[in-house]
């Protein structure tokens, strides 16, 4: 390959503007989504390069707009991993009001973890849902978090504004994205093994900015 065949593009805001320019382009209209949900899922497909999440992304009829509402109204955001809290700017949240949290290094919850048998991501929806009432719940590693969530949510917990349910990987990942699927959470999911952290945290990042238009 020489040189010439490589774009100058310096600026991130104009890598990331011609990077949904080309995946418009590859995805020509009409699409399998559209306003929201498109916004959502091509974020998803810039993410990761993958344009198998046309056939994957699930959508609660409720979802774009509780997950809108929730961050406008400066709603808590729980993710599963650091990492899907990393991946959501403060850039995003902070004009929002919303604050991001993660508790798996949170000592009560080891404690509750070891205490009572369970994984830390189990321990840390008990604690999350008894002590802080988040309204947007961000899953994209821990199936045993998501199944718990669920657990409670059957047995008469607050349902939450949204889920991001996108647990990766071999062991229950594909089965928690179904319990989830398949009960009346409001939801935005993956099908399959496929999902993440960076994944499950550009949803949230797509709604913020969706909120963040909104509010202009």
């Amino acid at each position: 390959m020489s040189r010439d065949s490589i774009r100058d593009i310096p600026l991130p805001a104009d890598i990331e503007a011609e990077s949904f320019r080309i995946i418009d382009s590859e995805v020509p209209q009409p699409r399998p989504y559209d306003g929201g949900e498109w916004e959502i899922v091509r974020r998803m497909i810039h993410t990761t390069a993958d344009f198998e999440m046309l056939d994957l992304v699930c959508f609660h009829p409720q979802s774009v707009a509780n997950g809108v509402a929730a961050l406008s109204r400066g709603g808590l955001v729980v993710t599963d991993t650091e990492m899907a809290r990393k991946g959501i700017p403060v850039r995003r949240m902070d004009p929002l009001g919303c604050e991001v949290r993660c508790l798996m290094n949170d000592p009560r919850v080891a404690e509750a973890a070891k205490r009572n048998g369970t994984t830390r991501a189990f321990a840390a929806v008990d604690f999350a849902l008894d002590e802080l009432h988040p309204s947007v719940w961000v899953v994209g590693n821990a199936p045993t978090a998501l199944i718990r969530l669920v657990d409670r949510v059957r047995e008469g917990a607050p349902v939450p504004d949204l889920v991001v349910g996108m647990p990766v990987g071999f062991v229950n990942a594909a089965e928690s994205k179904d319990y989830l699927m398949d009960s009346s959470i409001p939801h935005i999911a993956v099908k399959g093994r496929k999902g993440g952290s960076a994944l499950a945290a550009c949803v949230v990042n797509a709604l913020a900015e969706m909120a963040l238009r909104k509010s202009r």
